[in-house]
């Protein structure tokens, strides 16, 4: 062998001192095609030597901890690349004897052995031998084809092409493995974080990932030219309304069955005048304006305190926008009000024009129903909205979009 290989290198220092610029463009592509399948039939040789220096141990005999480290100190390769010699090394070694004739042969390159190799050993156990020498000669024709990476792709499903009965049982029999996996590692976790935030972290089985997205999906879309949302921060919000959603619903159980309740432990007047952060039920702290944005179709339970904070009355919850009033503030403005935003009245909120902390009646005349992301992009503030003459909201932009403030309507929705 040394010979040969010695006569391959003297081949090699021939063609390095040969004159590219005189060949052909002809020669230049033959001459391209049999090195590369040259350079191909000494990397099975050297893969050959590899895995039989592997098998006797020598690397253990010189002292080094495995074969790996070994190649890697005497070649001067990176751990990674003496690992995957190795591996590469034992996978064809174990590959049918058709795989290896052709990588030998140059007539397929060393990586597409390897995925023909890995695909006829990931094979179901019940496939007959005949059933595997069909897909390993399939899969060695289609490599003339393809590179490594859709070959790789195409031996997933060359069961399907030599046998078709065995594909659909091994198919079936893979998605109840992967079912029974996703369900028992299912899980979704909160984790609170410093800066106030919590983390959504989890797993989610493929039917219940569907259903996730189908709901999901409708809201994700901007609601309008000035929506400038990540496509990551429209599926949070969208997250949050089907949330909204689902407790307006009052199908849920008695302890989140109805909207939440918001008790703000702080004076009548630091609410009002918007000045102090509120404390949750869960101990998480809101600010102002997310408490105002969210007392706005929220049962209120307003609480007497003594200067002890001893809870001296507490008053009956009042329910905001809900019953006939909701049906007819649904019915005048069909969906959201906002200009131009096209979501439904099932994923709206009401609102109140003139806010309720600040005096404002819970009226049809000082309500407007809005969708979860204007309800926010209204607390913030460049945005205002008012009841027109004619009963219907209407809304003046910023004066950074509008220096005249124009009153805009949305024309999206069909009107009674």
């Amino acid at each position: 062998m040394l010979q040969a290989l010695s006569q391959a290198s003297g081949a090699v220092d021939d063609c390095a001192s040969a004159s590219l610029w005189a060949l052909s463009d002809a020669e230049l592509l033959a001459s391209l095609d049999a090195a590369h399948g040259a350079s191909q039939r000494l990397a099975a040789v050297e893969l050959g030597l590899v895995r039989e220096l592997d098998a006797r141990g020598l690397a253990l005999t010189e002292g080094a901890t495995s074969t790996a480290v070994w190649l890697r100190d005497r070649l001067r390769l990176s751990g990674r690349s003496a690992r995957q010699l190795v591996q590469l090394a034992a996978t064809l070694d174990a590959a049918p004897t058709a795989v290896r004739d052709a990588v030998h042969a140059g007539a397929i390159s060393v990586e597409q052995g390897r995925v023909v190799a890995e695909a006829v050993a990931a094979l179901p156990v019940e496939a007959a031998p005949e059933v595997a020498d069909k897909a390993t000669h399939l899969l060695i024709a289609w490599a003339d084809r393809f590179d490594p990476a859709t070959l790789s792709r195409l031996g997933e499903r060359v069961l399907a092409h030599v046998a078709p009965d065995l594909a659909d049982q091994a198919e079936l029999a893979a998605l109840d493995r992967a079912a029974a996996r996703a369900e028992a590692r299912r899980h979704v976790t909160l984790s609170d974080q410093q800066d106030g935030q919590v983390r959504l972290s989890g797993s989610l089985d493929t039917e219940t990932a569907s259903l996730l997205r189908e709901a999901i999906d409708p809201l994700c879309g901007p609601t309008g030219a000035h929506d400038d949302r990540s496509p990551g921060e429209r599926r949070a919000d969208a997250l949050g309304e089907i949330c909204r959603l689902a407790l307006r619903t009052g199908s849920l159980p008695d302890n989140g069955g109805d909207r939440p309740q918001l008790v703000v432990t702080v004076s009548l007047d630091a609410l009002v005048n918007g000045v102090r952060a509120g404390t949750l039920e869960t101990g998480g702290r809101l600010t102002p304006g997310a408490i105002r944005r969210l007392a706005c179709d929220a049962a209120v339970l307003p609480a007497v305190l003594g200067g002890d904070g001893q809870i001296l009355d507490v008053g009956r919850q009042r329910r905001l926008f809900t019953g006939p009033l909701r049906r007819a503030l649904v019915l005048r403005d069909g969906g959201c009000a906002f200009p131009g935003c096209d979501r439904p009245s099932r994923w709206c909120e009401g609102h109140h024009v003139h806010h309720w902390a600040d005096g404002g009646t819970t009226a049809l005349g000082n309500a407007v129903l809005l969708c979860g992301h204007h309800h926010r992009l209204l607390h913030q503030g460049d945005w205002a909205v008012r009841i027109a003459p004619d009963g219907r909201p209407e809304f003046l932009p910023p004066r950074w979009l509008d220096p005249l403030r124009v009153p805009r309507r949305n024309l999206y929705h069909r009107r009674c």
